[in-house]
């Protein structure tokens, strides 16, 4: 190589050294103009500190930053903030040419503890911005409707193709959400029945001893348990134990593209995450109805021996008398419609769950909200109608 071609070389070698690589500043006056060039992260935390240290600020007034296609990291903006402070410091103007970057934001946002004008309270006194967001609630209330529907409709219509053809049916799947709903959740179930049929035997004889019918302890505790309090609190446990976990079982599958997979494969989802837990919770609700109905009339049996000294024969004598032939069956009529508000509502919300676990939280909490209400509500209309019918 000659030694002119190599100078060359030298100089275009030195060039390229010395271009900047993440800052590009130009001296105007008593205005410098900066642009920020490239990538903007972490790795290159000492190259943009050397160039950002290099400028020379020296006589000047104001500084222009421009972001262009520049993608800022927060160890960046850090950087950057630091160098308009330094420029604030020496009397400087700082202003963006165009918009700061959001990462900048967000810094300036930690240090000062400014909340963002979006989760700012909302101004009621306007009547716009009152009109504006009801507008908003009632189109979004109306999709969550249609959508619900739309999903108990395919639910619907999916369980009665499944029960037409049992071979369909997936019995392993169902054996072990019967298991997880039902048989795990018998502790609790058994503890508040006997808990709940101990303080109504007890409020009741409290009542009663003022009329001389203390005895009749065991009717209100039979006829409260077996068709109301049975059923509906064994609902409401289950609400909150299956609901929860159907939700956050398939919401974490949605998050995690699981389900996505299914269908790509030619699977059905509500076929392998739906229907099993819908059939598996109504055949679990009523066989813990049963066991909440049984231990329910012990407690209250054994509290009107100890308490009232009413002796255990007299009081089965009771049990039996108050019993008629829709007592019993009243109470688990209702538990395979409870069970499956309770599964829908829990796999709805987690089918519903697409961008992070913090929608997942809210969603999983919104589903045990909206099953204890179904179940309230639907407990209701079933007092309705069996008073219509004289049952």
């Amino acid at each position: 190589m000659t030694p002119t071609i190599r100078q060359h070389a030298d100089r275009d070698s030195a060039d390229t050294v010395a271009r900047p690589r993440h800052v590009n500043a130009q001296r105007a006056a008593e205005q410098l103009d900066v642009q920020l060039l490239g990538e903007w992260r972490a790795p290159h935390f000492a190259e943009i500190e050397a160039e950002l240290a290099a400028l020379d600020l020296a006589g000047l007034r104001r500084v222009r930053i421009t972001t262009g296609e520049a993608r800022l990291d927060l160890t960046s903006a850090w950087l950057l903030r630091d160098f308009m402070q330094r420029a604030q410091g020496l009397d400087m103007e700082t202003a963006f040419t165009d918009a700061a970057p959001p990462t900048l934001t967000v810094v300036s946002r930690c240090l000062t503890g400014e909340m963002p004008d979006e989760t700012r309270h909302v101004e009621w006194l306007d009547p716009g911005n009152a009109v504006e967001d009801i507008g908003r609630r009632t189109v979004r209330g109306l999709r969550d409707t249609v959508a619900a529907v739309t999903f108990v409709g395919h639910a619907t219509l999916r369980l009665a193709y499944e029960v037409s053809h049992p071979a369909r049916l997936r019995a392993p799947s169902i054996t072990r959400h019967i298991y997880e709903s039902g048989i795990t959740a018998i502790p609790i179930v058994a503890l508040i029945a006997f808990l709940v049929s101990v303080i109504l035997a007890y409020l009741g004889a409290q009542e009663l001893q003022q009329f001389g019918a203390v005895t009749f302890v065991a009717d209100l505790v039979t006829i409260g348990v077996l068709r109301e309090l049975g059923v509906l609190l064994t609902a409401i446990i289950v609400a909150g134990r299956s609901g929860s976990a159907f939700t956050a079982e398939i919401g974490f599958m949605q998050l995690n593209e699981e389900v996505d997979a299914l269908q790509a494969i030619g699977l059905d989802p509500f076929e392998l995450l739906v229907l099993p837990r819908i059939l598996g919770l109504m055949l679990a609700l009523p066989l813990l109805t049963v066991l909440a109905d049984v231990i329910g009339l012990i407690g209250g049996g054994l509290l009107c021996h100890v308490l009232l000294q009413m002796p255990l024969i007299e009081y089965l004598g009771r049990v039996r008398g108050a019993i008629a032939s829709t007592t019993f069956w009243v109470g688990i009529i209702k538990a395979p419609v409870f069970a499956a508000l309770i599964a829908l509502s829990g796999c709805y919300n987690g089918m519903r769950v697409h961008t992070s676990s913090r929608e997942l939280g809210r969603l999983t909490t919104l589903a045990v909200v909206q099953a204890i209400f179904a179940v309230i509500l639907a407990d209701a209309l079933f007092a309705v109608l069996f008073l219509r019918l004289n049952i």
